[in-house]
């Protein structure tokens, strides 16, 4: 499993409240939900984001409420996957409890910069940067947690 994109870049302590603003949370549509991501810190993202583009982020992303619209919003965006120096652990579950491919890799986090191509391989954990021509090794979810990505999430992963 694969995805290929551009690069929207963001920097450390991204929040959920960032991700996608409380005042938007009286819906439970994905749809609506996801036409505000990232809004209050990147006007155009939702404009520009298309199938498979990849956010690139800092330290701790996803930090702040529990909330699961957070990763379900940038999921369904098209957003092929988020790559961070590291992630809040409750985030980190939720993305993955919804489907999310997410990475963690400092290297790559600190050196791809946004608008840069990159092609992310979910089985090896290879992020490879097609602008510059760098390479990057994150570490790959075990099988089981590849399936759950690959199925759409944990629910879906049961049925």
């Amino acid at each position: 499993m694969e995805t290929k994109g551009l690069v929207f870049k963001y920097p450390d302590n991204v929040d959920t409240d960032v991700i996608i603003p409380a005042r938007y949370l009286n819906t439970s549509d994905a749809q609506e939900l996801a036409k505000h991501c990232m809004e209050d810190i990147d006007t155009e993202f939702v404009k520009k984001v298309a199938p498979g583009d990849v956010m690139v982020a800092g330290w701790n992303f996803g930090c702040g409420s529990s909330r699961e619209h957070a990763p379900l919003v940038i999921k369904t965006c098209g957003t092929g996957c988020v790559i961070a120096k590291s992630f809040a652990r409750i985030f980190y579950r939720n993305a993955i409890n919804i489907g999310l491919p997410i990475l963690e890799c400092e290297a790559a986090a600190e050196e791809i910069q946004a608008g840069d191509q990159v092609e992310v391989d979910f089985d090896t954990g290879v992020i490879a940067d097609l602008t510059t021509g760098k390479t990057y090794q994150a570490q790959p979810f075990p099988e089981f947690i590849q399936n759950i990505i690959r199925k759409g999430g944990l629910l879906a992963s049961l049925k």
